[in-house]
């Protein structure tokens, strides 16, 4: 499994929105400058956790982004979830995957069930505010 550069650039940003919080807020412009990331890559980026509702933005003077919740309310797997989809690290194990005819023959599955069983919980258990504390 690879994270794509587009996760790992909406964490990057959800955290610079939590260590920067003063009520206000962030313009994209300033956002990209603290993380050195393109704000052509941002234009798509942020859009869609706007949409998901993850954080705010307003346009205009005065404008830019804020985070919707506290940090600690943020499950890295909702952020991944929405820049990557499925993490399943095999098709057949994908939401709304087609049955398997090899299922129950399959001597693979349960190696493939466990690992994502385990990074789920993993990053169902880590937050925003716990990369936080990782400087």
């Amino acid at each position: 499994m690879m994270i794509s550069t587009k996760s790992n650039y909406a964490l990057r940003v959800m955290i610079d929105l939590a260590e920067h919080d003063e009520g206000s807020y962030v313009a994209m412009k300033t956002i990209a400058d603290r993380q050195e990331i393109s704000l052509k890559y941002l234009e798509k980026i942020l859009p869609c956790l706007v949409k998901e509702g993850l954080i705010e933005g307003v346009h205009g003077k005065g404008g830019g982004y804020k985070l919707t919740k506290k940090p600690s309310e943020y499950k890295i797997s909702d952020i991944l979830s929405i820049t990557e989809g499925d993490l399943a690290p095999v098709r057949c194990l994908e939401h709304g995957a087609s049955h398997c005819t090899k299922t129950a023959d399959c001597r693979t599955l349960p190696l493939w069930s466990e690992l994502n069983k385990l990074v789920y919980n993993y990053l169902d258990s880590v937050t925003i505010a716990d990369l936080m504390k990782n400087k």
